[in-house]
Parts: C-alpha cells; structure tokens; sequence
C-alpha cells in the first residue's frame, strides 16, 4: 500500500528559551544549513549563536504563538487532516526539525501497512537547505530504519503552471485596494548555497544568469525560481514591473547573501515616496515565525518608522482549499 508523508521546516515545541535553543541547536548544525566543517559549524553554533539567540528568537516566538501551539506546525496539521478526509492512503505530517519526526512519520505509515511512500516536501523552490536537506534526511532515516520501504520525493513545484494559479488568486484576494508596490520576500540564502547547487558550474547570480532560457542549472538555482515566480505572479496579476519588487529576507551571518535585503529595502522605500505596501511571502506555504513576526510585526514596524503608512501584510496559502485540492491531485496522480 502507498502513503503520503507531509515534510515542513519544524518549530521548538514551546516558546521557552531552552526549547528554542534545542531547536536551533539541530536546525543550525545540519551541515546543509551552515555548510561549514562540523569542527567550524560547531563553533559558530555553540559560541556565537547560542548564547543569545534563542532568547531573541523565543521572545519573538512568544508574540505569534497560539493556544494550539507553533503557527507551522498547527497550520501543517490541518493541511495534514483535510488531505486526509480526501485520499484513501494514509498521510502523515512530519518535520525536518523537532516533532513530528521523519521517524515517526515514516513509523506512523508503517504501523497502517504502508509499503511505499510518496515524501513531499512543503518547499515551492529548490535550495540546499530546504527540500535537499528533507530529502536526504528522508533517505538517512529510511536506510536505517526503514529498509524495505522505497521513497519517492514530489520535486519543487514552483513552475507548475496550476500552483502559479493558485498562489496568485490566493495573492489577488488579499490586496488592498489602494498600494504603491507589491513586495515579494522571500527567505534568504548565502550566495555561496547557489553556486553549491550549481550542477553546470555556469552560475553568476547577476541580472542574466537567473533569466536566460534553458540553462541546466535552473531545476536548482532556487534565486531563478524566485524571479520566476514573482515574474509569474505579476503577469497574472496584471501589474506593471514597476508595481512589483523582490527581496530576500532572514539574512544571518556576515558573508554575502542574496540581495536586495528586504529589511534594506523597507528602510528605503518611503524616501522613494512609496508609503503604501502589499508584502507576500511565496518562498513559504504555511504561516511561521518568519512571515508573522518577522515581516507582519518587525518589518511592518520598520517601514512605518521610515515614513511608510501602510503595510499589508498577505497570509500564505496555509488552508486555501485550492491549495488542498492541489495537493490532494498530485496525491492521486501517484496513488493511480
């Protein structure tokens, strides 16, 4: 029999300081996440992250936490349990970080008979630290502890012509009627991450590379994809160029990440005389830490202190039933 396993990011299991630190702790030390020698990463981790870090990081968790718990993590299981009351096989959820476990999740798969199982990474774009680090750690876990049960793996869906659709309706019905730009950001990454993924080696990260055609890096410059989607996005939405930008946010570290920065960049606009903004997040499928606090409470903040008046913040896709059905036909597609 085939199952499915839902795969997010993961969350701390409460907004207390230790288990924000345990959290970060495994997040940061996967070497796809900082890809630094275990000797390096260990030392940035436990010396200069550690130290304060998950208390900034459980305070800001503390203002967007619900009664049922992490936004990701409840908001996964919801999508979890309406994919469930749609397909016959069994799904489970799990997280590459904390609890659920991929462990559990294959284990909780097993213990319903499942023999073969379809792993889809919540990630639309492709990029070292988000759908290769599920995939391996799916791989890890299924070699050591699930042998006898192959896993198959949805790629990135950023291109898909029916996803695009959605995002973009779930976009259109959210803005507002009066704004001077519609600001995509998404997560950022260290240059270095790309040119990593680069199979061609061919990567330059300038205004070309990332819009040619048919150049094989492509399926893993998650930079491209980004541009492809807001590219996407607009056109359906029926907005001029100017009306539109792209940033990259989350930013750590003091080496080169992919710019512009969005907080930079919020920092600027109202010198520009654009006060009135609608903010998406399309590098994220399920509400987090980085949409609600970070952009929906500190970014908005920041805009607003620089001149802005209006920040609009744009939920992500979270229940949108298209979404669901969306995920439930690619479902089907591999039950068939």
């Amino acid at each position: 029999m085939k199952g499915i396993l839902l795969v997010n990011l993961g969350s701390p299991k409460s907004t207390s300081v230790e288990d924000v630190r345990v959290y970060l702790r495994e997040f940061l030390m996967d070497k796809r996440v900082i890809d630094a020698p275990w000797l390096i990463r260990k030392f940035v981790v436990e010396c200069t992250i550690l130290p304060q870090r998950p208390k900034d990081s459980a305070h800001a968790y503390q203002t967007i936490w619900w009664d049922e718990g992490s936004p990701l993590v409840v908001i996964s299981q919801r999508v979890t349990n309406k994919i469930k009351e749609q397909v016959k096989s069994p799904v489970a959820l799990a997280m590459r970080y904390q609890e659920p476990s991929i462990k559990s999740g294959l284990q909780e798969l097993l213990d319903q008979g499942v023999s073969d199982v379809l792993v889809i990474p919540l990630y639309p774009q492709y990029a070292m630290s988000t759908t290769e680090t599920v995939v391996e750690k799916a791989k890890e876990v299924q070699k050591k502890h699930f042998p006898g049960m192959p896993l198959n793996f949805l790629p990135p869906f950023y291109n898909d012509e029916d996803y695009l659709q959605i995002l973009t309706e779930n976009i259109k019905n959210q803005l507002p009627q009066d704004f001077d730009l519609v600001l995509f950001s998404y997560h950022g990454l260290p240059e270095r991450h790309i040119y990593k993924t680069d199979p061609t080696k061919q990567c330059r990260i300038d205004n070309h590379c990332c819009f040619e055609e048919s150049r094989a890096s492509h399926p893993y410059c998650y930079r491209h994809q980004c541009y492809y989607v807001t590219e996407q996005v607009r056109k359906r939405l029926g907005l001029e160029k100017s009306q539109v930008k792209q940033t990259f946010q989350s930013r750590l570290g003091r080496d080169p990440w992919l710019q512009p920065y969005t907080d930079k960049t919020l920092e600027e606009l109202p010198s520009m005389g654009i006060k009135k903004i609608a903010v998406a997040a399309p590098a994220f499928v399920s509400d987090c830490l980085e949409t609600l606090e970070e952009l929906a409470i500190a970014d908005k903040e920041l805009f607003i202190n620089k001149g802005g008046e209006s920040f609009h913040y744009m939920e992500c896709l979270n229940e949108d039933k298209n979404w669901i059905n969306w995920l439930v036909q690619k479902i089907e597609s591999y039950l068939a």
